[in-house]
């Protein structure tokens, strides 16, 4: 009875300590909490690093095996191949010597026949020697004819010209040009002129006045005008020949807007998305392995962008209708050319001059 007595006596000071313990413990339970959370967040990435090291090991040690054996293969497969390459080549070689030996015996033995090449030989020997001694002669005798139709010709031409200098033959009152008085023989031009006749001159034909049959147009008309000469070049503005034809024919020379379609941004945006999809390892995002983290986590951008124009105010009615374009005529995707640009700087006007 007295402990109980006690202990009501001392309820108001346990009431006081209970209050105050549970005050300092709201106050440090932000604390312990954050605290707890961070050795939980440590030890969990120790883990998780631990883990991970555990699998990068295992799976290096996988790739390294598998990587030596396919190796090894591979290289066990070229020391086949090059072994089997330097057999083959080893067995064209000898091959190749023992045709080189058989065909030396064979046509030495059939078809070159040494005794007999050289009696060949020596019977071409003396066939070339005859035919050379024959060549010899025929050389002689055409050097002798041309010889002699040089001289002929030499005398021909002194007989032409002592025919025409047959007026200075010598006579017996007056010794001529070629009789000198002072030599013991005549000169051999003298006893040539003695020979030949004289060279009868003919006289050009004459003329024959014959009556012309042309009227004369200068009595019939004689205060007519003559006409201007005509030029190459055409008098007017006209462009040259040579240019008119290149303008005619001049190649297509397509602008911008003509050789560009009017959907080319939305073609390279899906062009663009199959080659992301393409490339992309693995279609699920990356999560993080703990959860302690309260920040959202952000993809990359080539993965989470859609690669589009804003949809706000920025739609067209055949993006936003689609289904009411199913089955008809596609919309034309190459502007037309403009004939006035595309005629600028190409074209005359009236005065010959450049547009």
């Amino acid at each position: 009875m007295a402990r109980l007595e006690k202990l009501y006596r001392q309820v108001n000071n346990i009431k006081e300590q209970y209050f105050i313990r549970n005050r300092i413990a709201e106050e440090n339970r932000q604390k312990e909490n954050e605290a707890a959370v961070r050795i939980q967040s440590w030890f969990r990435g120790c883990q998780v690093r631990a883990y991970l090291s555990h699998l990068h090991k295992n799976a290096t040690l996988i790739q390294k095996r598998w990587r030596g054996l396919t190796a090894r293969a591979l290289f066990s497969q070229r020391v086949k191949t090059a072994y089997f390459i330097m057999k083959m080549n080893f067995y064209n070689k000898m091959a190749v010597k023992i045709q080189q030996r058989w065909r030396g015996y064979y046509v030495r033995k059939n078809v070159h026949n040494f005794y007999a090449r050289k009696r060949y030989l020596e019977r071409l020997t003396r066939n070339n020697e005859h035919i050379r001694r024959d060549l010899e002669e025929f050389a002689e005798l055409q050097r002798r004819e041309r010889e002699q139709i040089t001289l002929e010709k030499e005398e021909k031409e002194k007989n032409i010209q002592a025919e025409r200098l047959h007026f200075l033959l010598s006579t017996k009152q007056c010794p001529g040009v070629f009789k000198s008085p002072f030599r013991a023989e005549p000169d051999e031009m003298e006893l040539r002129l003695r020979k030949v006749k004289p060279h009868l001159v003919q006289s050009a034909p004459k003329e024959r006045k014959t009556p012309s049959i042309s009227p004369d147009l200068t009595n019939l008309m004689p205060n007519r005008e003559r006409l201007p000469p005509i030029h190459k070049k055409p008098q007017g503005p006209f462009r040259p020949a040579l240019e008119v034809q290149q303008q005619r024919h001049r190649p297509l020379e397509p602008s911008l807007r003509v050789t560009t379609s009017i959907t080319a941004l939305e073609e390279a945006r899906e062009e663009l998305k199959r080659q992301e999809w393409r490339t992309r390892i693995i279609d699920q995002t990356f999560l993080p392995f703990s959860n302690t983290s309260r920040k959202q986590y952000e993809g990359l951008m080539h993965t989470s962008t859609p690669f589009e124009q804003v949809a706000y105010g920025t739609k067209h009615f055949r993006e936003e209708h689609k289904e009411y374009l199913k089955g008809k005529k596609p919309f034309k995707t190459i502007f037309t050319t403009c004939n006035v640009f595309d005629k600028f700087g190409r074209l005359y006007s009236n005065a010959g001059n450049i547009v």
